[in-house]
């Protein structure tokens, strides 16, 4: 729950950012100097790009839900029983122990977009963020285009 209320706590100081810059943005083309219209028009594309990654990243988060809520509803989301260190992070030994458990399970069955949710997250665990991201791609694409879910 926590991660949701920080995630919207961002979207919308991000969203507050889009709308001051635009406002910016406009009021240069406004001014209607071939200098100011020129800098109001770069100024515009920040939020531009902005809205769109909030747009994608949102998107991820909510097919990512999704799978993590059928994956639980079947009984197969990942136990979270790793060993952790005093400061509460996962053990990295144990992590990996785990990854190359799942990883041989993903070879096993690559059109399986359970044993591709399943890695993302022993690559969430091993701290390996930009690898979770592609597994968890590659799970919510595998996920889409087997309607029956198998």
């Amino acid at each position: 729950m926590r991660a949701k209320i920080t995630y919207f706590i961002t979207a919308a100081v991000l969203v507050f950012y889009f709308v001051l810059v635009g406002s910016r943005g406009l009021m240069l083309i406004r001014h209607g100097t071939l200098l100011t219209v020129t800098f109001g028009v770069a100024v515009l594309i920040l939020p531009v790009i902005g809205i769109w990654f909030l747009w994608k990243n949102t998107q991820f988060v909510r097919r990512a839900n999704a799978l993590a809520a059928e994956l639980d509803a079947e009984g197969g989301l990942p136990v979270d029983d790793l060993a952790r260190t005093p400061s509460g992070r996962i053990d990295r030994d144990a992590a990996d122990a785990v990854f190359r458990k799942r990883r041989e399970e993903t070879e096993d069955a690559p059109d399986d977009w359970r044993a591709w949710f399943r890695l993302a997250v022993a690559y969430q665990d091993a701290r390996d963020t930009p690898r979770a991201r592609k597994a968890m791609q590659r799970a919510i694409a595998l996920r889409g285009t087997s309607p029956s879910g198998v």
